[in-house]
């Protein structure tokens, strides 16, 4: 088991390994946000930090939340965004960047940033739904401030494999297993990034409200490049192209070597996974032994 200084230490390492093994993720770039992205709900509730519209906040009050996405779809891609939580005392609040399809039988892929009392751990919540189902939450602590600095949050989609990444580090995978009949992310997705109220749920199981006292809760947002392919088909083979940098085979599976380690390392943080919940599945999803890398 890794300390919480082993852990920050591991992860402000990460741009150098990461160099060392010949994947290097770039710094946030100064791409304006109307280039790809356009304010969905809450306008009132957004505000621009720099004239050049390269930075965003989002802010919770009673009010309202505030929610923006991409202006068109994506059929696979390497998306990433750059966040800075809400400061000081944001239970209840969540924040999330993720992928969507939009339709009923849904396809996403979430990272959902849950709030807490100050001096507690903020967790990070993934999943992945496909074809309407969903019931795949992993859960983790961050092993840094979430809300001192932006970070980086990654999601490659490709036809063999989904990653999250945080800083560089991979979190979290999900294989394509539809050869044993496990549904998998296809249709074209969104990118979306929101704040709302999630008390009834998102910290300590409900338990701990928001309390409005301290609103407006903010979350900032930069990087508004997309690496991704453009998609408004369902069926859109085109983007399952290698010539497509993330689709090539060097992104079909998690690599070995550091990587994993990275990956193992991580998963220590891990505060609840579906595929070990032997209460709500006393036989693991079949999916799990081929995701786990452990």
């Amino acid at each position: 088991m890794y300390s919480h200084h082993q852990l920050v230490l591991m992860i402000t390492g990460t741009a150098l390994l990461l160099h060392l093994i010949g994947l290097v993720f770039p710094a946030a770039g100064d791409t304006v946000f109307d280039s790809h992205y356009a304010i969905d709900y809450g306008q009132d509730h957004v505000k621009f930090l720099d004239p050049q519209k390269t930075r965003v906040q989002l802010s919770l009050d009673t009010v309202s939340g505030a929610r923006f996405s991409s202006k068109v779809k994506y059929g696979s891609g390497f998306f990433n965004m750059w966040i800075k939580l809400p400061a000081g005392d944001s239970a209840g609040v969540v924040t999330a960047f993720y992928l969507r399809s939009g339709d009923h039988a849904l396809d996403e892929v979430d990272f959902e940033f849950l709030g807490n009392r100050p001096g507690e751990n903020i967790s990070i919540q993934t999943n992945v739904f496909a074809n309407g189902v969903g019931n795949r939450e992993q859960k983790l602590v961050l092993p840094f401030d979430p809300t001192a600095d932006y970070h980086d949050y990654r999601i490659l989609w490709n036809p063999h494999i989904i990653m999250m990444y945080i800083d560089g580090v991979p979190i979290r995978v999900f294989k394509n297993n539809t050869a044993i009949g496990v549904d998998y992310p296809s249709k074209p997705m969104q990118i979306l990034a929101s704040i709302w109220n999630g008390d009834y749920w998102a910290t300590d199981g409900g338990r701990t409200k928001i309390d409005w006292s301290h609103a407006p809760f903010s979350a900032q947002f930069r990087s508004f490049d997309v690496d991704g392919c453009s998609s408004s088909s369902t069926h859109d083979q085109d983007c399952a192209s290698t010539k497509y940098w993330w689709n090539g085979d060097k992104f079909w599976e998690l690599e070995e070597g550091s990587p994993k380690l990275w990956y193992k390392a991580m998963r220590t943080l891990i505060t609840y996974d579906y595929c070990t919940d032997t209460e709500r599945y006393p036989v693991p999803p079949p999916e799990c032994p081929s995701n786990s890398y452990l």
